[in-house]
């Protein structure tokens, strides 16, 4: 079994070699399937017999409620903003992600650190800052972004909302007045991001254009692979 890594050290006390469990991201823009397939793998997964964790953005006991309502007031400064989702993102790592993967489990999380780098580079940060910011997280033994085309997202979003968000469409930034454009803008820049992470952190790259049970069937295969290692 190969010895967790992390991008730049570990956390204080934290030993890579006594992490025996394995940490699988599903990344993905805004509406792309995510969220259903962490919940169909962990299903699947319980299934086959293996222990289970999930984990994602703003599900930190500590700072997720203020985090919600910091985003409420569009009040902070997208350098805050970007502190409080670290926040979010270390006390999940601390209390959570580390302590599941020392008892062997499989963490399963909708979005990581990538997720939080391409939104804080869209919004003005610099990404070598983000990489200092983040360089104690782990990781993950595999990545996989759920690439989908922007009208289908578009589509998603309304069918499952009937509305568009203020965040996910990128208002806060004016990327345009109308929030149709704005949303088309946002998520095509995010999609840019991706790629130059994809290229720098090797995503495994999965058609979400897809149906469904087709995505899950793929996705089932490589973590039956990765699990078998």
């Amino acid at each position: 079994m190969s010895q967790k890594l992390f991008f730049v050290a570990p956390p204080p006390k934290v030993d890579p070699a006594r992490l025996f469990g394995k940490l699988i991201v599903i990344e993905g823009l805004d509406s792309s399937g995510r969220t259903t397939q962490v919940s169909l793998l962990s299903d699947w997964l319980e299934q086959q017999g293996f222990a289970v964790i999930q984990t994602g953005l703003k599900r930190s006991e500590l700072v997720s409620e203020s985090l919600e309502q910091a985003k409420k007031g569009n009040v902070l400064s997208p350098r805050t903003i970007s502190l409080f989702y670290a926040t979010d993102f270390y006390d999940q790592l601390e209390n959570r992600i580390i302590p599941s993967l020392k008892a062997g489990f499989v963490v399963i999380a909708d979005r990581y650190i990538y997720t939080l780098m391409a939104r804080d580079i869209l919004r003005g940060a610099d990404k070598e800052w983000l990489k200092i910011l983040y360089s104690r997280a782990i990781i993950p033994d595999a990545v996989f972004f759920l690439n989908v085309d922007c009208n289908a997202l578009l589509d998603r979003t309304l069918q499952s909302r009937g509305r568009l968000d203020y965040w996910e469409s990128g208002m806060d930034i004016g990327c345009a007045r109308e929030w149709y454009d704005s949303f088309m803008i946002y998520q095509q820049n995010m999609r840019m991001e991706f790629r130059k992470l994809h290229k720098e952190y090797h995503f495994n790259v999965i058609n979400g254009n897809r149906t469904q049970k087709t995505i899950n069937t793929e996705l089932k295969k490589k973590v039956e692979q990765l699990l078998e290692k």
